[in-house]
């Protein structure tokens, strides 16, 4: 197969940041997905319905002319945050979920939750309404080695998360590990996980061995290549609970080659090429479209695209930028270590 039509993908899970970074990377964020659900950790954080409304203002004003593109807004779950905002805000049509971070585990997580009975009333609302809560999964306890810190939040937040709040529809986000595939097959009902691009294709391997490559450096981080292997499994198996989340996180890279450098891959420019060549390698191309176009629309109980895309495989290696050029520095396109052939017909 050289070329494929599938519907407009979506991305469920996609960092614009704000500013100059976000006038630096829209276009290529935008520029082959119809919408995508916006994490709201800036700083200050996305929490209330007004920040998310004026915070997609900001989007659609730095959006390219002619670019069709809707950002879904999320808010950042804080000890202090309303649950009647919330509601509020999910029927306007404004918020599509609620992000929760433990504080302390990612970029601009220090706003996050440490005492989860404080935001049992919004889970509760939450799971009244309808409203996906989107969980960043791990644990932020330092005795917790980081390869293993998703695999115990599992076990010690998120089941009793769930258990306690009956109805609550949970997306696992970028999950890393067999242990989270199993834990989402586990589910009957009201539990999903968006898997990113760059897990798919490199483990802990590719940040460590030969020396430190701080572009492969993301949280949760790559895990061993059991893990890889699982999480790729689930994306091409059809299974309609996994779906695309790509997680693509710019940073400017004096921020990313440093001593205590940032956590994120910037996949946004090549992501499509990539997952179509790791489908095709797993003689799933039959299932891209599930993958990016139609699950995730499902869970959030939206229509599927109408526009399409068409990939056409070139016989010659396709070239995608090295770095993006923006107003707060260059960010660094993601390298998934082998040539692409795949591209998106103009």
């Amino acid at each position: 197969m050289t070329r494929l039509t599938i519907r407009r993908p979506d991305d469920w899970h996609l960092h614009l940041r704000d500013g100059a970074m976000l006038a630096g990377v829209i276009g290529e964020s935008a520029s082959h997905i119809g919408r995508a659900i916006i994490m709201p950790n800036l700083v200050p954080p996305v929490v209330t319905g007004a920040d998310a409304a004026s915070y997609r203002g900001r989007i659609l004003a730095a959006l390219p002319a002619g670019t069709a593109f809707e950002p879904l807004m999320t808010l950042y779950l804080t000890e202090a945050t309303d649950a009647e905002d919330v509601a509020a805000a999910a029927a306007s049509g404004l918020v599509r979920a609620v992000k929760l971070y433990p504080a302390g585990a990612t970029t601009n997580s220090a706003s996050g939750v440490t005492d989860f009975a404080k935001v049992q009333g919004v889970l509760d609302r939450m799971a009244e309404i309808g409203l996906p809560l989107c969980v960043h999964g791990e644990v932020t306890d330092p005795e917790v080695d980081i390869f293993d810190r998703e695999a115990v939040f599992i076990e010690r937040v998120l089941d009793p998360l769930r258990r306690r709040t009956p109805g609550l529809r949970v997306v696992m986000e970028h999950v890393t590990t067999a242990d989270g595939i199993d834990y989402v097959k586990s589910a009957e009902a009201g539990l999903a996980a968006t898997l990113t691009t760059h897990h798919l294709i490199i483990n802990r391997n590719h940040i460590l061995a030969g020396g430190i490559r701080p572009h492969y450096y993301c949280l949760p981080v790559a895990k061993r290549e059991r893990h890889r292997l699982a999480l790729r499994a689930a994306a091409v198996s059809g299974d309609a609970r996994f779906f695309s989340g790509t997680d693509s996180a710019p940073h400017a890279d004096p921020l990313k080659e440093t001593a205590c450098g940032c956590a994120g891959c910037f996949t946004a420019t090549n992501s499509i090429a990539c997952l179509a060549h790791l489908f095709e390698e797993e003689g799933a191309l039959a299932r891209l479209e599930a993958f990016t176009s139609l699950n995730g629309a499902a869970f959030y109980g939206a229509a599927p695209a109408e526009a399409t895309i068409t990939l056409v495989k070139e016989a010659a290696p396709v070239t995608y930028p090295a770095k993006i050029e923006t107003g707060a520095g260059p960010v660094t396109v993601f390298d998934p270590g082998y040539p692409l052939h795949w591209r998106i017909e103009d």
